[in-house]
């Protein structure tokens, strides 16, 4: 979580120095720096892109243990501009760096659904008996 999500995003804006107004939330926080990568900020386009290799390297170390074929972006860090920038890159280390699973399917649904990835996750699980 702290990789991927809001929490990511606030962390990677404190380290590079961004100061958030007192009293919001983590779902405020990232609003911010998705207004900030509407408007082509570079420290915005910085935290999308820093998300984007973890992704990366992240799939690539699944792919050790699991016989990945698909992964479906899903969250509100994914949505905008930002959600773009992460794929692309995500991509870009899995071909440069790991060709073995370039193969991998990545993908990110329409806007609306990015928003309720947990609800979507939850209604593909399969049933156990």
């Amino acid at each position: 979580v702290k990789y991927f999500s809001q929490d990511s995003v606030i962390k990677l804006a404190e380290n590079a120095g961004f100061k958030f107004e007192e009293g919001l939330s983590p779902a405020e926080k990232l609003k911010v720096i998705q207004k900030l990568m509407e408007q082509d900020d570079e420290m915005a386009y910085n935290i999308y892109d820093c998300i984007g290799i973890y992704l990366g390297y992240t799939i690539a170390y699944y792919s050790e243990f699991y016989n990945i074929k698909h992964a479906l972006l899903l969250g509100r860090v994914t949505s905008g501009k930002g959600g773009d920038i992460i794929l692309n890159r995500a991509r870009q280390v899995i071909e440069e760096e790991f060709p073995e699973y370039a193969s991998i399917k990545m993908q990110m649904p329409d806007e609306s659904n990015k928003r309720v990835g947990q609800s979507i996750a939850a209604a593909s699980l399969p049933e156990i008996k």
